[in-house]
């Protein structure tokens, strides 16, 4: 455009617009910050509530427990206790008596038990092996041969092992 009134006239105009927009931006900021602060104080006041409840029940089960704690004694507990102990320890004599072995001695001698086992071999060395080297031997008190079967034995009825 040309310079003269008609562009003076539509700059004025261009400046009012800009300065409602900018008067607008403005309201709108405000507006907006004072949505937070409302948001904010609501928050706020339902955090206090709900702390307060917090607060409540915990009073309540505080009271609740001194009731609750003030009926019990802690002497007879430990009484019950000791009497607990008492029994288990006669439980623990009476089990040890019944186990108590008549013929065998509380204490064995680790020098005795093994000067027995060197007779016993030396007596096995002496009657010329063990009854068990020879499985297969028949033993001198069998009289009578073993008997030799005849009729072939069904496998299903006989479990052999090989």
């Amino acid at each position: 455009m040309r310079n003269g009134p008609g562009k003076n006239a539509i700059q004025q105009r261009a400046l009012r617009v800009l300065q409602q927009k900018k008067m607008y931006e403005s309201q709108m900021n405000q507006l907006a910050q004072q949505t937070f602060n409302m948001e904010s104080a609501a928050l706020a006041t339902e955090n206090l509530r709900n702390t307060m409840a917090t607060v409540d029940a915990m009073k309540t089960a505080n009271k609740e427990l001194r009731k609750q704690y003030g009926k019990v004694d802690i002497n007879k507990i430990e009484d019950m206790h000791y009497e607990l102990e008492d029994l288990v320890e006669q439980a623990n004599e009476i089990q040890e008596s019944l186990a108590r072995s008549y013929a065998v001695p509380d204490v064995i001698d680790e020098a005795d038990l093994e000067a027995e086992l060197d007779a016993l071999q030396l007596e096995d060395d002496e009657e010329g092996g063990s009854y068990l080297t020879d499985l297969n031997k028949v033993p001198d008190f069998v009289d009578e041969a073993p008997m030799e079967r005849t009729e072939p034995v069904a496998k299903e009825a006989v479990k052999t092992t090989e």
